[in-house]
């Protein structure tokens, strides 16, 4: 490479990891626009948590099929672009294969794992692609995936397999050029390649020139690629490759069964319960405060981690795919949920970007906007979605929130929940039976 290649190759890093810092940035403004909630608590079994289930991926393979390939294209991608950090020490200084003289046999052998993880990685696209496109799994047809998030898996196993395929095409013409009878250009033997030797062929009968123009190519087009790939990250569901670390980290410790209580009615009740509390002895309330609100109508009522789960969310199905309801055909799907949620959030940055930092109410909130409250309803809160999901994001924790919000600011609440409340509140039970009534079933039998 040239010097003015080795410029133009740092411009387009600055310019790639410009753009990826900018997204970056914008995200974790975005997930801070929640509430705060402390997860910094065991960080032993968050470390434990992060191991198994995002680096060992040990809720994917509950469904071997799909949590095989996943693999395959997850260790694939990650280690095959360790070969990145080469590439750019090569374009920035105009070496080739630097690391090449110090590694030796390791690595003729990292080279060759690249290469067959290549390999794997598209045939574990391809198959992704067929069931997606041909076989058509009811979980990737259901009508959350309508529009943009349909193209958005394609768009991503169409990248990974252009991504792969330059990386062997590369390999190949720098094989074919490392076995030049005396040598050609900077091009010195590296490297084990026992994939690209069966592309390297191709090239015979070509002029050296040419395969050195068409390695060019191929190397450009490459980085490139990655560069774009990195940066549709933010656009993209694929954004769970870097966030299903720290959605894994901060995921709730607590039984799934077990749901948190809020703080200002926990309050509430006990100075209700204490006969020794005195109500009008608290502190008196400003005047300019934002009173607090029951539950969650929009995104930042939401806690932060459950913007981050919105972000990390997959988009793979497995929790619609596992939901009682959706299953007996109501409108319920926990992806759509957090999709809903982040669209939202995207929205609401835009927003704030559109307004030097500032968000102006637009007149919109994730609940009715986006979530109708027939959707929040019909959850039996199992807790099948939370089990299911690889990456362990918890839609029932927004969905309980967002009915908090209809239970005690707009007391909306279907008839029959609001009948069973009235029944507690003015007899005690959740029957309607006068209180001295309430044990006459013992004398019926």
């Amino acid at each position: 490479m040239s010097y003015l290649d080795n410029i133009l190759f740092a411009i387009l890093l600055i310019i790639g990891f410009g753009f990826f810092a900018s997204s970056v940035k914008k995200i974790i403004r975005n997930i801070n626009l929640g509430v705060d909630v402390n997860r910094k608590d065991n960080s032993k079994a968050r470390w434990k948590n992060m191991a198994l289930i995002a680096l060992g991926q040990s809720k994917m393979v509950r469904r071997p099929v799909a949590g095989i390939l996943h693999i395959f294209v997850y260790v694939g991608f990650i280690i095959i672009n360790i070969e990145l950090i080469e590439i750019i020490i090569d374009g920035l200084f105009g070496t080739h294969r630097i690391f090449a003289p110090y590694l030796g046999v390791v690595y003729d052998i990292l080279i060759a794992s690249f290469e067959i993880l290549a390999l794997l990685v598209i045939f574990a696209v391809v198959v992704f692609w067929i069931r997606r496109n041909v076989i058509r799994l009811k979980r990737f047809i259901n009508p959350d995936l309508n529009g943009f998030p349909k193209s958005d898996a394609n768009y991503i196993l169409y990248f990974e397999t252009v991504l792969m395929l330059l990386f062997l095409l590369m390999n190949a013409s720098d094989l074919h050029l490392q076995n030049v009878p005396g040598g050609f250009s900077h091009f010195h033997k590296a490297g084990s390649f026992p994939i690209s030797q069966f592309i390297a062929p191709m090239f015979n009968g070509l002029s050296n020139e040419l395969v050195g123009l068409l390695f060019e190519v191929f190397w450009w087009l490459h980085i490139a690629g990655i560069l774009v790939f990195m940066n549709y990250l933010y656009f993209s569901k694929h954004l769970h490759i870097l966030l299903a670390f720290p959605n894994t980290y901060f995921a709730n410790l607590n039984p799934e069964g077990q749901f948190d209580n809020l703080a200002s009615v926990t309050k509430e009740v006990k100075l209700m319960m204490d006969p020794n509390a005195d109500p009008f002895a608290a502190a008196p309330a400003d005047e300019n405060a934002v009173p607090s609100k029951f539950g969650a109508s929009d995104v930042q009522d939401l806690n932060w981690v459950q913007l981050l789960n919105a972000y990390t969310c997959t988009e793979c199905g497995r929790c619609t795919s596992s939901c009682p309801a959706n299953q007996t055909g109501k409108k319920l799907s926990p992806r759509k949920i957090m999709m809903d949620t982040r669209d939202r959030l995207q929205e609401v940055g835009k927003n704030i970007d559109a307004n030097k930092g500032v968000f102006v109410p637009d007149n919109k909130t994730l609940l009715n906007d986006y979530i109708t409250p027939e959707e929040l309803w019909a959850c039996t809160s199992c807790n099948a979605c939370v089990e299911e999901c690889p990456v362990n994001i918890s839609p029932l924790s927004i969905i309980m929130d967002m009915r908090r919000y209809l239970v005690m600011e707009q007391s909306a609440a279907p008839m029959p929940l609001n009948a069973m409340m009235t029944n507690i509140e003015n007899n005690g039970a959740p029957w309607q039976y006068n209180q001295q009534d309430r044990l006459n079933w013992k004398n019926e039998n």
